[in-house]
């Protein structure tokens, strides 16, 4: 446990990756504050210091995995020509079940002020489901451009197919339910053939 009054550090991504360590274990009941700091190994008032509430707690740590995914799916564009295409798309769909992504987005709809801060975000501008659609479509318009993609694919629709199944799945799914992993990897190879 850190002492009193000496700094820790990375403090945010300390606390988020307690949480989501918490939710994943005991659900999204099982956090608090208490719990977070608990598992985070720091004093009792850290979230509190940093955090409004528990509400902007969660608000804040679920627009930070979007913003990680959204950065990973942007990077997309460093990728073409290289690997194999679904393996690149693999790798960005797959990082939303990343740091217990279904386990997150059961936790935001069990707590409506963190809902509709989240959704306040991403209406103003905050990188979500949007980026992530936008940046997979420039990829496979890039990727077919070099013959990677077949011409009757649609980038568009492939992406919103992509973006809107993964969005399902992290709103389905819950401990206990098969990994959603499985089935995105299926959807990516099927969106992708001739």
């Amino acid at each position: 446990m850190s002492p009193r009054g000496v700094a820790t550090p990375d403090v945010r991504e300390r606390l988020f990756a307690a949480a989501e360590r918490v939710v994943e274990n005991g659900g999204p009941g099982a956090l608090t504050s208490r719990a977070v700091t608990a598992e985070a190994g720091c004093a009792k008032g850290l979230l509190h210091a940093h955090f409004a509430s528990l509400d902007e707690f969660v608000a804040e740590l679920c627009l930070d995995r979007f913003a990680r995914t959204a950065a990973k799916a942007r990077a997309l564009s460093g990728l073409v020509g290289q690997a194999t295409v679904a393996r690149n798309l693999d790798a960005v769909v797959l990082a939303l079940f990343d740091s217990g992504g279904p386990a997150l987005s059961g936790l935001a709809l069990t707590r409506p002020a963190a809902t509709r801060r989240i959704r306040e975000a991403l209406e103003g501008g905050a990188p979500g489901f949007t980026a992530l659609q936008d940046a997979v479509t420039g990829y496979l318009t890039d990727e077919q451009k070099l013959g990677r993609v077949a011409e009757t694919v649609d980038p568009h629709t492939v992406a919103l197919a992509l973006v809107g199944t993964a969005h399902h799945l992290l709103m389905t799914s819950r401990p206990g339910t098969p990994d959603p992993r499985p089935a995105m990897t299926r959807l990516v190879a099927a969106l992708l053939r001739d």
